[in-house]
């Protein structure tokens, strides 16, 4: 389902810009890394790459580097190196970062309501593969 879908649900019209916007945030978003990383920035504050990299359980380095450089293209964090030896270099949410940690938060509140429903979908779903299997 794509934004503009949604959008026409509540009735609202759909700039394309905004549209194509939405759809690569969403992706992007969807990518696991971006949310943990907001996550853990949300809850440290400024941190320094190391520290990002621990609040990320399973993040390689060369995934950290690449989602880290996407959020700061997309304004989402700031990147501030420190002149000194070895160098050291900090990551912080900007506004735009913490609103969409906080735009997504609906999601998190939305699979709490809805968690004994999907659970019990699913386990109607599997129940009837498992009978069709046998």
């Amino acid at each position: 389902m794509t934004a503009e879908l949604v959008c026409q649900v509540t009735g609202s019209s759909s700039d394309p810009r905004v549209e194509a916007l939405v759809n690569d945030l969403i992706g992007r978003v969807a990518d696991k890394w971006t949310m943990l990383i907001l996550e853990a920035l949300a809850a440290g504050g400024t941190l320094r790459f190391t520290r990002v990299a621990e609040a990320v359980p399973g993040i390689s380095q060369k995934m950290l580097t690449q989602t880290l450089r996407q959020m700061e293209r997309d304004g989402l964090v700031t990147r501030t190196v420190y002149p000194v030896v070895p160098p050291k270099v900090e990551y912080a949410l900007t506004a735009l970062g913490h609103g969409l940690g906080e735009a997504f938060c609906g999601v998190w509140f939305w699979a709490e309501a809805n968690l004994d429903a999907i659970e019990t979908a699913r386990q109607r779903f599997d129940g009837l593969r498992s009978s069709a299997a046998g």
